[in-house]
């Protein structure tokens, strides 16, 4: 019978953490487009850029407006696409709600959750919670197994 071995599958992540500060948005998408400029994820995800940096800008700027807490920012590639998590400390779950037309804020999550193949809150131990949204690289559903 053959032995069969799985490839060794290119995954690189960071963490990051940002004070709960106005400015904490604009150092969150400078060091996610570092992130993703660097040359080992070219092997790894294939996720659109500018919406990664969008569901990061995003998710900070939540932590910022409406917790008094500092978030750390994690970012995991992988052939499969890209895992933004936002985690704080502050008990309140975030909500979706549907801005008026003439509201200039209330849109973010439903930013996220278009953007995302997947968004979820988790509590976190000792109190708090991670948000996480994960973008698929537009070829992720056609690879299905990797095998060397």
């Amino acid at each position: 019978m053959p032995v069969r071995c799985r490839a060794r599958i290119p995954r690189a992540c960071v963490e990051y953490l940002l004070p709960c500060a106005q400015e904490s948005a604009c150092w969150a998408r400078w060091l996610t487009a570092a992130f993703l400029s660097r040359k080992e994820l070219h092997q790894c995800s294939r996720a659109d850029p500018d919406d990664v940096v969008l569901v990061v800008t995003e998710l900070v700027t939540n932590v910022t407006r409406h917790t008094r807490s500092s978030c750390r920012l994690r970012l995991c590639a992988d052939f499969r696409g890209l895992t933004v998590e936002v985690y704080d400390a502050s008990p309140e779950w975030p909500c979706l709600r549907l801005a008026q037309m003439n509201e200039e804020s209330g849109r973010g999550l439903m930013i996220v959750r278009a953007l995302a193949q997947r968004l979820d809150v988790r509590a976190a131990p000792g109190g708090g919670k991670t948000v996480r949204a994960t973008i698929r690289a537009p070829d992720a559903a056609l690879v299905t197994d990797l095998r060397a």
